[in-house]
């Protein structure tokens, strides 16, 4: 993965840091979150033990504030699929920074056509036409008002424990915890159903009334439960027969996690709209896109207007995510998740032979991974262990018996064996 930093360098940088931004130390920083950011947030990872200030990152590794290295295996969703600061990215926003800024989303540009004519080739058939946002849960927004102004229906079809993000129409798809919280709990015009139960929706469709199922291929925040052979066919067989449109949320599952540039395609699936983001940025400059049908696309044409974002495709995040999908479309890039994916197979599956009564089950499809364990939140017991080793990973918000295991794509073969050694450690210290 290339040299270290000198610590003399490391040390030099922190001090610019901290005088810049006017923290004396990371106890500063964190006393400054509580007070005037987050401080849920701020004092939950404290009282988990990962007292975490991000500073240098760099490939797949993380700085703390105090120096302490680990290996993202986390990812933020899949956000760092290519590493933390790719030179390749890094290095095209810089150029990139000579002649483009955000733009004006009024009008039309290089870089927003550019992209969206390469996310339209390389997309699932039947795809015509992009649309920009800023984030995933604005993409899921226009995914759904798309779906409901082509349909002229307003029913939206999710799963229980789904998660889409937290704004307007997002959050209203995704689990009660947070719908309830913001008084989006809307279950006359959001209906959710069991995963992997395809007679459960077929009853949600059956009136003919539902605008779209909205669905991860591999729901993420729900700890990876795979699809059952057929389900995810027999859900897309059931919208096309109802007149209901089928929305793949590839957030997490796309840009090759699968290894398959989308996860949707491995099942045979043309979805109606797509959505993809997190990695699409390259984990650099923040954009987010949905991918449209011809049958969803009409408000383009009849009113360009009909959705307004000023950030939603800035020029410089278009320039980041074109040579983020030229990396990820690279056939050694391929190649590469296909031998982590084996590799990954086979050193977890010689870890739970060693502790079968503790890491009960592995979900994996390509390198999107979820690691079950016997306790109600055994997760976040091996999570605390593995930070403790150098690895951050994640528990799974609404499963927290399920780690959030999802390695990069373009590892070594020699980090990847060191992951699953301090892996192989974490999980037998905290069993």
């Amino acid at each position: 993965m290339g040299a270290a930093t000198p610590p003399y360098q490391y040390a030099d940088s922190v001090r610019r840091r901290r005088t810049i931004f006017n923290f004396a130390d990371k106890s500063e920083v964190l006393d400054a979150s509580r007070r005037y950011w987050n401080p849920g947030k701020t004092n939950f990872w404290s009282d988990a033990g990962v007292p975490l200030v991000i500073d240098r990152r760099e490939e797949y590794f993380l700085y703390d504030m105090d120096g302490g290295r680990l290996i993202d295996v986390h990812l933020n969703g899949g956000t760092y699929n290519l590493g933390h600061r790719n030179p390749e990215v890094v290095a095209a926003v810089r150029d990139g920074l000579d002649h483009f800024d955000v733009g004006n989303h009024h009008f039309p540009s290089i870089a927003r056509a550019a992209l969206a004519e390469a996310l339209v080739t390389s997309a699932p058939p039947g795809i015509g036409k992009v649309i920009y946002g800023s984030g995933g849960g604005e993409a899921v927004d226009i995914a759904l008002k798309t779906a409901r102004h082509a349909t002229r229906r307003r029913r939206i079809v999710s799963v229980i424990k789904a998660y889409h993000g937290h704004t307007g129409l997002a959050v209203a798809a995704g689990d009660d915890r947070f719908t309830r919280m913001f008084l989006a709990d809307r279950p006359d015009e959001f209906t959710q159903v069991p995963f992997n139960d395809l007679d459960a929706m077929r009853q949600a469709l059956r009136n003919g009334d539902v605008a779209a199922v909205i669905m991860e291929t591999i729901p993420a925040t729900y700890g990876f439960p795979l699809p059952e052979p057929g389900y995810l066919e027999g859900v897309k067989a059931l919208c096309e027969r109802h007149g209901t449109l089928y929305i793949a949320d590839e957030v997490q599952t796309g840009l090759m996690r699968t290894g398959e540039l989308w996860g949707i395609t491995k099942h045979g699936i043309a979805p109606d709209l797509l959505v993809t983001g997190k990695g699409l940025s390259g984990g650099v400059y923040p954009i987010t896109a949905v991918l449209v049908g011809e049958r969803a696309a009409g408000w383009l044409t009849e009113d360009g207007f009909g959705h307004i974002s000023t950030f939603g495709g800035a020029e410089l995040g278009c320039v980041a995510a074109l040579k983020t999908l030229e990396i990820t479309l690279r056939p050694s890039t391929k190649d590469r998740v296909a031998a982590l994916t084996e590799r990954f197979a086979n050193g977890l599956q010689e870890i739970r032979q060693r502790y079968p009564d503790w890491l009960v089950g592995i979900r994996q499809n390509g390198l999107v991974i979820g690691l079950e364990f016997n306790h109600p939140e055994g997760a976040k017991l091996v999570m605390r262990r593995l930070y403790e080793q150098g690895i951050w990973a994640i528990f799974s918000t609404l499963d927290p018996r399920v780690l959030q295991y999802k390695p990069g794509i373009l590892l070594s073969d020699e980090l990847a064996d060191e992951i699953l050694d301090r892996t192989a450690t974490a999980i037998g210290k905290s069993r």
